[in-house]
């Protein structure tokens, strides 16, 4: 099944010197933003307290918010935990208070909950979880130029790195930007947008190698073109149909994902859109030619 047909000649590349603006906008103005607000980081990288209450009868998650809000917890973070009847009630900023205390006024707030369990996260916790979480962001970005570099030529593995630098630029940036909850969920979505993306830059990637062996008159930019057109069906299907879930994830998971479908859906669009105009674009703009895909040709030593 096509979406589109394989023939379309759609001129991507005609509009490569905008979309190279466009994108150049929107990620300074991503990095402005996180110099001036920062993040609102979660509870995993501030430190605060998580307070283990047992209901006899599913809790309305909703009701729970509510209760806490009314009792002065105002960014409480309430989400099941196990069964409908365990709740996790996540509070940041307290780090001061004593844990008993905590937990007894948590409970005081919420009538008919018994307190199960009440654990500190301390701020050393959460600059060292800071600190992991950037170092998975290096590493990932490190193998994978690594990967395409050996699969296939240095321009792809410097395109395929922009392109990854700029998808999560921008993510961080709307969350910056609206000053949304970043917390370790909101990480791995982070991370899946990675693969995600890398796996569709592999697809345009691997047809630019095929076209260029086989058109052998054409242009870098015809067969980028070419390529791109080919792919189209295979992209906007898989990116389609993975965005209406994550879209469906957003409006009805509750506050608990939102940070994470949230920035599934940023990452999924402009994940999209940077295989094309940021990985396919950039690697014509470093000079790539035929002869850079073309598998080398053997020299035999036929000297007696």
């Amino acid at each position: 099944m096509e979406f589109f047909k394989q023939n379309t000649k759609i001129n991507f590349m005609a509009l490569r010197k905008w979309a190279a603006l466009f994108s150049a906008i929107l990620v300074l103005g991503s990095i402005i933003t996180l110099a001036i607000n920062g993040l609102n980081w979660g509870l995993e990288f501030t430190g605060g307290t998580e307070v283990h209450v047992l209901y006899q009868t599913p809790a309305d998650l909703s009701q729970v918010r509510s209760q806490l809000e009314t009792a002065g917890f105002q960014d409480a973070v309430v989400q099941s935990y196990g069964t409908t009847e365990n709740v996790l009630v996540r509070i940041g900023g307290l780090q001061n208070l004593k844990q008993k205390t905590i937990g007894d006024e948590v409970i005081k707030a919420l009538p008919g909950a018994k307190l199960q369990s009440v654990d500190y996260i301390g701020p050393q916790v959460g600059k060292e979880l800071a600190t992991n979480g950037a170092l998975a962001l290096f590493i990932a970005m490190l193998g994978t130029a690594i990967y395409i570099a050996l699969r296939f030529e240095w321009r792809f593995a410097v395109s395929a790195a922009v392109s990854l630098l700029h998808d999560p630029i921008l993510i961080l940036g709307v969350f910056s930007l609206f000053h949304l909850e970043f917390d370790l969920i909101s990480l791995a979505a982070v991370l899946t947008i990675i693969g995600y993306s890398l796996n569709d830059t592999i697809v345009v990637f691997d047809r630019i190698r095929e076209n260029f062996r086989k058109y052998k008159n054409a242009t870098p930019t015809e067969v980028v073109n070419a390529s791109v057109n080919q792919t189209l069906s295979r992209t906007i299907m898989t990116s389609g149909l993975t965005l209406i879930a994550v879209i469906a994830l957003l409006i009805f998971g509750g506050p608990t994902l939102r940070g994470f479908s949230l920035a599934l859906t940023i990452g999924i669009v402009v994940g999209t859109y940077s295989s094309i105009y940021v990985a396919g674009a950039l690697a014509v703009a470093l000079g790539l030619k035929r002869e850079d895909l073309l598998p080398k040709a053997k020299v035999v030593d036929d000297r007696p």
